[in-house]
């Protein structure tokens, strides 16, 4: 009962899209799920160099290893001029990220050819302690994932703690994670939160929306 009582926690956590200080006029561009249809919440700076500026002080450019043991910036070498799905999980989860590891799959392969080399998915762990490089490696493997446009992200614990921080989903206990996920186009400077419970067709729809657009 315990482990189905996080998995619903898991699934439910985590409303909250970007920290309050990512909707400043200085800031990107954030949308809600309930408003990206419709409408933008909130503009950044119409200078290409300032606006870019602005994202790599917000989400950082902390240190982050990839499953290759390859030493990344977050910004500017996992966001930067890419339209992402990013997702957090550890790899040490029973139930809910090996569920969204294949759905994300799943995903990948319902989606528009023309798409999928413009798409890159971002899986942060929440538990970098234990998830070594070695350790998402593995994971990644073991769920036959598309590794050429899937990155999995550990490191310094501090620098992933901060990350997940700014991106408005961390949590104390690893076992009530969020899964929810956050799409966004860095070009645009516009974020979308994407709900665990879409099916895959739905999301591959919301990131070929992203892919489409152009920067305003």
């Amino acid at each position: 009962m315990k482990k189905l009582s996080n998995l619903m926690v898991a699934m439910c956590a985590g409303l909250a899209l970007l920290p309050q200080a990512a909707l400043s006029q200085d800031a990107v561009v954030v949308a809600t799920a309930d408003t990206v249809a419709s409408k933008t919440i909130a503009v950044g700076p119409t200078n290409d160099a300032a606006a870019e500026e602005k994202a790599r002080k917000f989400f950082t450019d902390l240190e982050v290893i990839d499953q290759n043991g390859n030493k990344q910036r977050f910004y500017s070498d996992v966001l930067k001029d890419r339209v992402v799905l990013v997702s957090f999980i550890f790899t040490n989860c029973e139930y809910a990220c090996p569920m969204l590891a294949q759905k994300l799959k799943q995903t990948r392969a319902v989606m528009a050819e023309s798409i999928k080399d413009d798409v890159w998915f971002v899986s942060i762990s929440v538990d970098p302690e234990r998830d070594t490089p070695e350790a998402m490696k593995n994971f990644a493997e073991k769920q036959g994932v598309d590794e050429s446009r899937w990155i999995f992200l550990t490191g310094d614990k501090q620098n992933l703690e901060t990350i997940v921080r700014k991106l408005g989903q961390y949590t104390p206990d690893v076992e009530a994670h969020t899964t929810l996920m956050l799409a966004g186009n860095t070009k645009t400077r516009h974020w979308t939160r994407v709900m665990p419970m879409l099916q895959p067709l739905d999301i591959a729809q919301k990131m070929r929306d992203l892919v489409e657009e152009t920067p305003g």
